[in-house]
């Protein structure tokens, strides 16, 4: 064996190696947190859009906040639940749910814009990272 073949490093030596890894030594821990952090920093909007609402959803107020509060319930759950596959599918539909919140006050669509798209985001690193 001369020296080039002894320094050549596997994926070199063999044509059909493995594609390369993310790099984290637990990409389906890092991928939970990501997660569960947009989840977070979403139950903390959504607490904070009540204090709004309450002042300018006029007739709608109760409904909106109502529905704001089931929202953060359920972010909550799902914030809990990243270890299962369909949480991920859930939250895609919280943030759809948000968007028809909008019915009840712009301000839930907004945070349903946001959000959602911040979702896609989280979902398409899930993708790239966990394959």
């Amino acid at each position: 064996m001369s020296a080039p073949e002894e320094d050549a490093t596997p994926s070199e030596s063999t044509p059909a190696a493995a594609p390369p890894r993310s790099g984290l030594k637990n990409p389906q821990a890092a991928v939970r947190g990501l997660g569960a952090g947009t989840l977070a920093l979403e139950v903390i909007v959504l607490l904070l859009t009540i204090a709004p609402l309450a002042v300018i959803a006029g007739d709608r107020k109760g409904p909106a906040i109502t529905a704001a509060l089931v929202a953060t319930v359920v972010a909550i759950v799902l914030a809990g639940s990243m270890k299962r596959n369909w949480a991920w599918t859930a939250g895609a539909v919280l943030q759809g749910l948000l968007l028809l919140g909008g019915f009840l006050h712009w301000t839930l669509a907004a945070v349903g814009v946001i959000f959602g798209l911040t979702w896609a985001y989280a979902m398409h690193v899930r993708r790239t990272i966990l394959g």
